[in-house]
This record gives structure tokens, sequence and C-alpha cells, in this order.
């Protein structure tokens, strides 16, 4: 696998983020448009709506699917940083982080990861400005 860093570690899987994405767009611009022009014809007009409704619960579950597998992964990255940090000092990340720094700080290897931890309560980092601050990236190869 690539070496991680600022640039590239950003990923997007096609299939899932452009075919799935664009076919569900498809769909649902199929369906609105069989909607409309079976408005006049009693014989069909039921299964247009629920085509139009299945197109729509179809776009919801993509965003919601996804979401939620990011925030339960969210989670076990908040417990990982925080026992990281309990190892390297004795005491648990400061309650004043946010997850988007937490996240951010995974990629600091351990020698900067306390002094940036510091850094992002003392001086309100965002994650983007805890990633680009990281002198020595440490990839996360496993974050969906």
């Amino acid at each position: 696998m690539k070496r991680q860093s600022y640039s590239n570690h950003k990923r997007s899987i096609p299939l899932y983020h452009f075919v799935m994405f664009g076919l569900i767009v498809c769909t649902i611009v199929g369906s609105v448009i069989n909607y409309i022009t079976s408005v006049n014809k009693d014989d069909f007009f039921y299964i247009a709506w629920l085509l139009v409704s299945m197109s729509i619960i179809l776009l919801l579950s993509f965003f919601f699917f996804r979401g939620f597998a990011l925030r339960a992964e969210d989670r076990a990255i908040r417990a990982e940083e925080n026992f990281r940090h309990y190892v390297l000092t004795g005491k648990q990340l400061d309650s004043r982080l946010h997850i988007k720094q937490i996240t951010a700080l995974r990629y600091a290897p351990d020698d900067e990861f306390v002094f940036l931890a510091k850094e992002a309560v003392v001086r309100q980092l965002s994650g983007e400005e805890i990633k680009k601050s990281i002198k020595r990236w440490k990839g996360d190869y496993h974050r969906v």
C-alpha cells in the first residue's frame, strides 16, 4: 500500500462514491420523470409513487449508513487515541478536544502526539491545521 501523507490520506472508493451515488441519482431522476408522466394514468400512479419513495429511501440510506459507520469509527479512534495519550503521559486526553481534532491527531507519531494535543487545545487548531503541523506522518491504513 502506498505510504500515506497529508496530500494522499483521504480515501474514496470509486464504486461507492461515484458509481453507486450516480446510479442512485439516475434512479431518482428516472422515478420522478416516471411519476410526472403517470399523474393522469390511474393504473401506474401508485407504482410511480412507490418508485419515487424507494429512490428517496435509497438516497437517504446511502448517506446515513456511511455516516453511522464513520461515527462508530470515530468512537473507536477517540478510545484508541485517549489510551495512547494515557500510555504516553499517564493522563487522559483533554476533554476540550473535539472529535475532528482527535481524528487528526491519530496521524501524529508518538513523539509529536502529546505536543500537538496540547497545542490543539491551547490554540484551538482545526483538524486540518493539526494534520498540516505533523512533521512525520503516521499512516492510518484501516480507516474505511
